[in-house]
């Protein structure tokens, strides 16, 4: 009887360290100061600057690419899923006013080329080079008869810091206050179900180069927003899976409602596009999709023609899509 290995098992283990040696290089150029040692410990350790904090509170976050990463193996183009992996998670963290510190990736599959990973991991340290975090660790994970070969699972788990009285929960909204969306680099990571479902595999090919544009990372610019206009700024929400209904609502106190108006921006025709060929109701559009917005601020009306000016000089485009209510945290598309 022939001798059992783990590697005839399905798992290389001399591979993935190779795999794992090559990283070293690649993922030190997304590192902070606050990074003190390499990968391939037991623990990553970044180490928090208290001179830059009175009250820090940390933040984190835990999300994945979902079945868009089945758009990018029908492409065969691997180099941008790793950025949704970041984006996906720094943006959340972003909703609470705090800046992403540290990120480690998860990368699942049976048998993949190393080529294709490390396409991926490039993905996700330009992903934590562009929010300005650090890819500090993570870990691959191959699993013999969990996934097809050549399919692969990714998911991102980060950490951020605000300082607790900059905290930015929704608490604060209030009826007036304005509702600033902006814009949306494409459908992001999420209703990629329901795209998929409508869209035939020669239309996704074809149409491939749109669709897998990566999810807009807005750390940088909304920082430096709220560095200027912070205190006027009383909720963020970033449109992903349950789009308008449920990342706006989640923010919303109890007594208030947000109307978003349909008209005030210009639907990217991507999303006209699905909704005519999947004959899709606009409720389950505007409850998947995020219709070209990816991000919403709301914002002190007074305040919101300084914030629009001020978005427009980090060249993000933006409009006011609605108001805030008295209601039942409910939000209502008009």
């Amino acid at each position: 009887m022939k001798k059992i290995t783990y590697k005839s098992s399905g798992v290389d283990i001399g591979s993935a360290n190779i795999f794992k040696s090559k990283l070293k290089s690649l993922v030190r150029s997304s590192f902070r100061q606050e990074v003190l040692a390499n990968l391939g410990g037991f623990g990553s350790f970044f180490k928090i600057d208290k001179t830059k904090y009175k009250n820090p509170v940390l933040v984190s976050s835990s999300d994945g690419v979902g079945t868009k990463l089945k758009i990018a193996q029908l492409l065969n183009k691997h180099d941008t899923v790793g950025i949704d992996a970041v984006a996906m998670n720094v943006n959340d963290i972003l909703c609470t006013g705090a800046q992403s510190l540290f990120c480690l990736d998860y990368i699942a599959f049976t048998k993949a080329k190393e080529s294709v990973l490390m396409e991926v991991v490039r993905g996700i340290n330009l992903g934590c080079r562009e929010a300005g975090c650090s890819l500090i660790g993570g870990e691959t994970a191959q699993m013999p008869g969990m996934y097809q070969d050549g399919e692969y699972d990714i998911a991102g788990f980060c950490v951020g810091i605000v300082e607790q009285d900059k905290i930015i929960n929704g608490s604060k909204i209030k009826p007036g206050d304005l509702a600033i969306g902006i814009a949306s680099s494409g459908l992001h990571s999420n209703g990629y179900s329901l795209v998929r479902k409508v869209l035939s595999l020669g239309e996704q090919k074809r149409m491939g180069a749109e669709l897998i544009i990566p999810t807009q990372i807005y750390v940088k610019p909304i920082l430096e927003l709220l560095a200027q206009h912070g205190q006027v700024v009383h909720g963020i929400s970033h449109i992903t899976g349950g789009a308008f209904y449920d990342k706006i609502s989640r923010i919303l106190p109890r007594d208030i409602d947000v109307e978003i108006d349909k008209d005030s921006w210009i639907v990217p025709e991507i999303f006209r596009l699905i909704q005519y060929k999947g004959k899709v109701d606009d409720q389950e559009m505007y409850h998947t999709l995020n219709m070209g917005i990816g991000l919403v601020l709301m914002v002190q009306k007074s305040r919101a023609a300084a914030v629009l000016e001020k978005l427009s000089a980090l060249k993000l485009k933006a409009w006011i899509i609605g108001q805030a209510l008295k209601g039942t945290k409910k939000v209502k598309l008009v």
